[in-house]
């Protein structure tokens, strides 16, 4: 298998008493090297912010996949996801299983290669983020 990863996915897991949640990848894939970002709704309630930031950083090889998302800033009942799964041969599918280390939480998960190009789906998620204020805009900004 010689395709590569790096583009966009969307991608939904299963979590025990919660259900499906959606969540929109961005994977870089070089020499084996697997990295990228994860956004996502916070589905914790009261959770004080709407979309959840996670990097990725893992390793492909051959059709096997694994990495750790790491959820930025870690809170709300998020930190670390571990990720195991499996490329499918035209490399437009990863299916595989998530956990929880040290809580016995796990679940599948699907990731599925996204047909936009990446900014129309930067641009519909920045679309779907409330409305801020200048000043919170300028915080954003760096």
């Amino acid at each position: 298998m010689t395709d590569s990863l790096t583009g966009v996915w969307d991608g939904t897991y299963v979590q025990p008493q919660v259900g499906m949640v959606t969540f929109l990848a961005t994977l870089i894939e070089s020499g084996g090297a697997l990295g990228g970002n994860v956004t996502e709704p916070c589905i914790t309630p009261g959770c004080p912010v709407s979309i959840h930031n996670a990097s990725i950083a893992g390793h492909r090889s051959g059709n096997t996949v694994s990495f750790v998302k790491r959820y930025e800033p870690p809170g709300y009942g998020y930190d670390k996801v571990i990720y195991e799964g499996l490329v499918n041969a035209d490399a437009t599918e990863i299916d595989g299983r998530w956990r929880l280390p040290g809580t016995g939480l796990s679940g599948t998960f699907l990731m599925v290669r996204s047909t936009k190009p990446a900014q129309s789906i930067v641009a519909e998620e920045r679309a779907k983020e409330p409305a801020r204020s200048p000043d919170e805009r300028s915080d954003i900004r760096g």
